[in-house]
């Protein structure tokens, strides 16, 4: 007797995979994917509308715009096998590059244990080759952070804060470099060292930009980002953990003591 094939509602599907129900609308709009219809005419993924939906998310993760996604999938050798075979590929060239960032990790250790510092050179090496991980794309962190922003803020705050008018590339390039000299910071081990204090300075003021320097709004974000870091699936995703999270506190505490 053959089983019965697994059809998935588009919010069961979002959640599957990682990604936002209106995420798969889009690509529907853009001829990516095309659900199944229930017998009442909702929209439905089955095992084909996964594979296909897999397809879509692994090109979107080298990289590639929707526009292109879609000329490569619609080709008669856009096939599963093919995207996964790219997939190996590029999953075969960050596996030596992880090896190499374990190696600089173990090596960065040995040398602290030995009572050594790590130098410039060791440091910059380092953040480099150990913060450019699998991080979440926009569209991943919206799906992750979104849920728990609505347990802290109601919707007339969340409009409010979408509202606020900046550079969201300039924003996320700023993020992007405080967090990694935090990270290097960090290394160092003393959160009212220059560097740490002067990560600590930039990433107030991202923050405050942000809430307006509002300490409720702050506390709100705080809260959202602790329980996305608490949960197990969403953390290795974060560009932050809990240990960056703890340092910059301590050194926005030594900032706080020094009067700034």
């Amino acid at each position: 007797m053959l089983q019965k094939a697994q059809i998935l509602n588009p919010t069961e599907a979002a959640r599957r995979l990682g990604v936002s129900a209106k995420a798969l609308r889009l690509y529907e709009q853009h001829g990516l994917v095309k659900p199944v219809r229930s017998a009442k005419g909702w929209r439905a993924y089955g095992p084909a509308e996964m594979a296909r939906l897999h397809q879509v998310l692994a090109l979107k993760r080298l990289g590639l715009p929707l526009a292109r996604i879609a000329v490569l999938i619609n080709r008669p050798e856009g096939s599963l096998a093919s995207v996964l075979a790219l997939q190996e590929e590029t999953l075969a060239h960050e596996n030596v590059r992880v090896t190499r960032a374990l190696a600089l990790v173990r090596a960065a250790r040995a040398k602290l244990a030995a009572g050594e510092d790590l130098s410039i050179d060791d440091l910059t090496e380092l953040t480099k080759e150990t913060t450019m991980t699998r991080e979440a794309t926009p569209e991943e962190m919206k799906a992750i952070l979104d849920p728990i922003s609505e347990k802290y803020f109601s919707e007339d705050e969340r409009t409010a804060l979408s509202a606020k008018k900046f550079d969201q590339a300039d924003v996320s390039r700023q993020w992007e470099q405080v967090i990694a000299d935090a990270k290097a910071a960090m290394a160092k081990g003393d959160p009212a060292a220059p560097l740490a204090l002067d990560a600590a300075r930039r990433w107030k003021a991202l923050v405050d930009q942000f809430t307006g320097g509002d300490p409720a709004v702050a506390g709100k974000v705080r809260a959202i980002w602790g329980e996305a870091m608490a949960d197990p699936q969403a953390a290795p995703k974060l560009p932050l953990s809990p240990e960056v999270f703890a340092f910059m506190s301590r050194a926005m505490a030594a900032l706080k003591e020094r009067g700034e």
